[in-house]
């Protein structure tokens, strides 16, 4: 029997819980190995502590990010939280460290300047440490060892935040295998190049198709690598008020998206290479694409067929009223094919 899939918890979660376990060292109640903190979205989670220890006017813990089975970049990470006492004011007031990001672009929800520690995070940790001491100035400094390094493997640069991860987490746990984190960030993408102005936007499967895009176009077209998040995408675009969507993909993604698939993982169908052999027969294309194992396989016996062409604009076509209809809006959609070696084989724009 397999063995069931283990929730983990947020980097948010994890501050909060060195800032509780900070607090409590600071109100004389000693040394925690674990701590409960609040959440969120409701209820209450104990976490482990690292370690605690004294400072010259406060105190500091570390706790661990645990992403559970979660394919979690900053799982593991350790996340100081410094509580100190302010000595004037009444408000708990929460910094960023070192190895959290600074936010250097509009339309992340925080200031530019700011440290990338979400509201949700920063009231959850605020009321973690008011649990211990309700009253007073508190200040409180979150920072990640090694989070400059951690934030390199994640979306941050792309979103214009600089030196560190971000602090996240709107649920504090952390679903396994959940597409949250992804989608969140394609949508914080989309509020990033919006707020610089822009209105059109270039949607790629991964790094492959946006660089041959980029060699191809010479179009500093703003880009997001939305994966096989189509119909969230296409929709998030819609309602973030964008007028046009750019697709660079390849045969697979495409034969998908013409079939109408909002989500375009394997887990929720396979490329019809049937459905794909009718549409090429329509075109006087007659070849065994229904028998190929893959739509790689299918699209290097396309290749060099003159009329390949009109069945790639063919689907295209079907795939840009399946985007309409899972955007919800009259989006302007157009679509690059390429080549696995990077050959451009197709480029068709709606009418």
């Amino acid at each position: 029997m397999p063995r069931a899939l283990r929730t983990g918890w947020t980097t948010g979660t994890t501050a909060a819980a060195a800032a509780k376990a900070a607090a409590l060292l600071l109100a004389g109640q000693g040394k925690s190995s674990a701590v409960e903190v609040p959440l969120p979205a409701g209820g209450r989670l104990e976490v482990p502590v690292h370690a605690v220890w004294a400072l010259p006017s406060g105190a500091e813990a570390v706790a661990i990010k645990d992403a559970g089975d979660d394919p979690d970049v900053t799982h593991g990470a350790r996340i100081h939280a410094q509580v100190l006492w302010e000595e004037t004011g009444a408000a708990v007031r929460i910094e960023g460290g070192p190895g959290v990001g600074r936010v250097t672009r509009p339309g992340l929800g925080l200031p530019v300047g700011e440290a990338a520690i979400n509201p949700g995070p920063q009231t959850q940790i605020a009321a973690a440490v008011r649990e211990v001491l309700p009253t007073g100035g508190i200040r409180i400094v979150i920072s990640v060892e090694d989070g400059e390094a951690l934030a390199q493997r994640t979306l941050n640069p792309r979103l214009g935040i600089v030196g560190g991860i971000s602090i996240l987490g709107t649920r504090g746990t952390v679903l396994p295998l959940s597409h949250a984190a992804w989608r969140g960030t394609i949508r914080a993408e989309l509020a990033v190049f919006r707020a610089a102005g822009h209105q059109r936007v270039l949607f790629t499967t991964g790094g492959r198709s946006e660089a041959f895009f980029r060699h191809h176009m010479g179009d500093d077209l703003p880009a997001i690598q939305v994966a096989d998040h189509v119909a969230f995408a296409l929709r998030e675009a819609a309602r973030q008020g964008y007028g046009a969507v750019t697709w660079a993909v390849f045969l697979g993604k495409l034969l998908k998206q013409a079939q109408g698939m909002a989500c375009t993982h394997a887990r929720f169908g396979s490329a019809n290479l049937a459905w794909l052999t009718t549409l090429a027969q329509a075109h006087d294309i007659d070849l065994p694409l229904a028998s190929c194992p893959t739509a790689l396989a299918a699209q290097e016996l396309l290749r060099r067929h003159p009329k390949a062409p009109a069945l790639y604009h063919d689907l295209m076509a079907h795939a840009a009223r399946h985007a309409r209809r899972l955007a919800r809006a009259p989006l302007q959609l157009g679509y690059l094919l390429f080549h696995r070696d990077g050959t451009l084989l197709a480029q068709w724009s709606m009418p």
